[in-house]
């Protein structure tokens, strides 16, 4: 009995390359909705990371609950809505253009109660020094 000969695969053309080679945004399969295209996850922007690390520099042993980073989100994202409402409305009356530290600072004021926002102040002070310093 002679030996069977090796049978050689066929090249393939470009046109018969498989599925599962394709890259995803070409694939056919999955139900992708119009056209094949897959849709894009948006990216939603949070200060979690920036919670993160002001937590550990705090206190490096304690940890927080998804929860708990959720609430922080949107604790942070509400100050800000009501800092940058009152900044506009500094610049706004003082007929400007251009928001700047000043009305961020006067916003601070109005907005957060005494001693907090006597150490907002010191904060934001040293943050722009140390920014135009360098």
């Amino acid at each position: 009995m002679a030996p069977k000969a090796e049978k050689k695969p066929a090249a393939k053309k470009p046109a018969e390359e498989e599925p599962s080679r394709l890259p995803a945004s070409k694939s056919k399969e999955g139900g992708e909705g119009k056209k094949g295209k897959k849709k894009a996850k948006k990216s939603v922007e949070t200060y979690k990371i920036y919670i993160f690390k002001v937590l550990k520099q705090v206190h490096p042993d304690v940890g927080i609950s998804s929860k708990a980073m959720s609430i922080m989100n949107s604790f942070i994202n509400d100050i800000f809505e009501k800092l940058a409402g009152e900044s506009a409305k500094l610049a706004r009356y003082n007929k400007k253009p251009t928001i700047t530290s000043r009305e961020i600072q006067t916003a601070v004021r109005l907005v957060l109660p005494g001693e907090l926002a006597k150490h907002a102040v010191s904060e934001g002070t040293k943050a722009v020094t140390k920014f135009t310093s360098s």
